[in-house]
């Protein structure tokens, strides 16, 4: 059988054949030859790196985008774009095409976040977002963000993570640690617990002194499961794992409803600052 090397290919079809491959693939096939280039940089290639409903995202953004290929347009969409009005953030994984979001605390349920005696909402150097949410003063601490499997990448493996800051006036925090829940459909699928913040950890002693007995009461009421503790980025915010899911083949659409919960303390809480929730793939 006579071999056909794959430079004397057409090059559609060395494109359709790179297309099958990944963008980092692509990326590397232009450093074979010249023939190579002008294919691994064709709009079919790159077209098929692009998610399937990248014409609706594209126009969601609340910036124009400008582009002259399918490979430009790509690589802006591996920078976060604000959709939705500037609620939520997008962007592409560079190396996968896997897709990822941040909700922003505007797109999130957060209990009593309309009581100006409660919440604040007011702009941040550090967000993406034109405004967080920062706690005021509160018992009872509740946020909730939902999503849907068909805005994801299929067949893939995704966490979720609230996104935060702690002001220098925080207290009551971390008493108890917030219950995390990820629930998918009906069924929950991920609980566990979570610490905001025990930088000052002088500070979280004298609040356990303050409020001792209050708080051996009600640990026993503290869901049972791995302890998280947040942990800081590099965009200068933290985040606390709140869970993983599988997002299924493109024909099938659930909900995913991701929380952080610390209901069961009744001491007072202050100075959380929240700027989303983000779904990126594992």
């Amino acid at each position: 059988m006579k071999c056909i090397e794959l430079n004397m290919l057409p090059e559609d079809c060395v494109s359709i054949i790179i297309s099958l491959t990944s963008p980092l693939d692509a990326c590397r096939a232009t450093l074979v030859s010249r023939a190579f280039r002008s294919a691994a940089e064709s709009n079919v290639a790159w077209e098929k790196f692009l998610p399937s409903d990248y014409e609706d995202i594209v126009s969601r953004s609340i910036t124009s985008l400008k582009f002259s290929s399918k490979k430009e347009l790509y690589l802006h969409l591996c920078n976060p774009i604000l959709i939705d009005g500037g609620r939520k953030s997008f962007k592409l994984d560079k190396s996968s095409g896997k897709k990822s979001y941040v909700l922003s605390s505007r797109e999130l349920s957060i209990t009593w976040s309309d009581r100006p005696e409660y919440w604040s909402w007011k702009p941040s150097l550090k967000s993406r977002f034109l405004e967080v949410a920062e706690l005021r003063m509160i018992s009872w601490l509740e946020i909730e963000g939902k999503i849907r499997t068909h805005m994801l990448s299929p067949n893939t493996m995704y966490r979720a993570y609230l996104l935060i800051n702690i002001t220098h006036r925080a207290h009551g925090l971390d008493l108890l640690p917030s219950d995390t829940f990820l629930e998918m459909g009906n069924q929950i699928i991920s609980a566990n617990t979570a610490y905001l913040s025990c930088k000052d950890k002088k500070k979280h002693q004298m609040e356990c002194l303050f409020y001792g007995n209050r708080t051996q009461r009600t640990k026993s009421r503290v869901i049972e499961g791995d302890e998280r503790f947040a942990r800081e980025r590099d965009d200068g915010w933290m985040e606390i794992e709140l869970g993983e899911f599988f997002s299924g083949d493109e024909e099938g659409d659930q909900e995913v409803k991701m929380s952080l919960r610390e209901i069961k303390g009744y001491q007072l809480k202050g100075g959380l600052v929240i700027e989303g929730i983000e779904v990126r793939p594992k």
